[in-house]
């Protein structure tokens, strides 16, 4: 065995055990004397390969993330009304992103649980522009009710919450329902019905029509000047602001 095959073979049995030892000890601390006693090596390897503990915690939690957004796009089944229905998937996505959390707890809270102020987690930043561009997708469709990068942050915020509630609680005291009402309740608020009847208030107002337009110009368009472009989106964004009484 070559020596770089040897030393990738050192750093995948490390993250090994301190995956398996998270996995066993949910929310509880691992120690690098735990982990390297299981990898079968000494604490100077596990500093050689990852720097410090954090380094090691941080690379097995990148793992860990990365294998839940490898699966696919949140809410992507790859055919049939789901692929096709851009709701349909952020309803799915919402569910992915619960089910994962509740099944690798440990992952999840180290990811979302000890952030710090003003620091974005750029591990989560592809699945939080996955969430972005079905958002834009809504809003082309004259359907959400604020900025799509406002709704993801919404959105955003409130499956991270949920999800770390949920994993608050007891052993078998799981109740997805709650889960879910969050998930409607945000979804009826944000985008509108387009199966409902326009006297119900679904047909598209000033506002919702400024942010279909708006997020339709992301794409460029050669019929205005890049000064009428940036005038253009000034003025949809004044009325995408309005109150939606306007």
């Amino acid at each position: 065995m070559s020596a770089r095959t040897k030393s990738s073979v050192t750093r995948d049995r490390l993250l090994l055990a301190a995956a398996q030892l998270l996995h066993e000890s949910p929310g509880k601390t691992v120690s690098t004397r735990a982990v390297c006693e299981r990898a079968g090596v000494q604490a100077p390897t596990l500093y050689h390969h990852f720097g410090s503990k954090q380094g090691l915690l941080d690379a097995v939690v990148n793992y860990g993330f990365t294998q839940y957004v490898q699966g696919g796009e949140p809410g992507d089944t790859g055919d049939g009304e789901m692929g096709r229905d851009p709701v349909a998937r952020i309803r799915r996505g919402w569910d992915d992103h619960v089910r994962y959390g509740l099944d690798h707890p440990s992952f999840y809270v180290l990811l979302y649980g000890q952030i710090e102020p003003g620091v974005p987690c750029t591990l989560t930043s592809r699945a939080e522009a996955m969430l972005l561009d079905l958002l834009t997708a809504v809003a082309r469709e004259g359907r959400l009710r604020v900025s799509p990068a406002e709704a993801a942050r919404q959105i955003a915020a409130a499956n991270v919450g949920v999800t770390l509630s949920l994993i608050a609680r007891p052993d078998g005291d799981v109740d997805l329902g709650t889960s879910h009402q969050v998930r409607e309740a945000l979804i009826d608020a944000l985008i509108t019905d387009a199966s409902a009847p326009a006297e119900d208030g679904s047909a598209p107002t000033i506002r919702t029509l400024a942010i279909a337009l708006s997020a339709a110009l992301e794409g460029g368009t050669t019929a205005l000047s890049t000064g009428e472009s940036t005038m253009l989106r000034e003025w949809l964004h004044r009325l995408a602001d309005q109150s939606p009484a306007g």
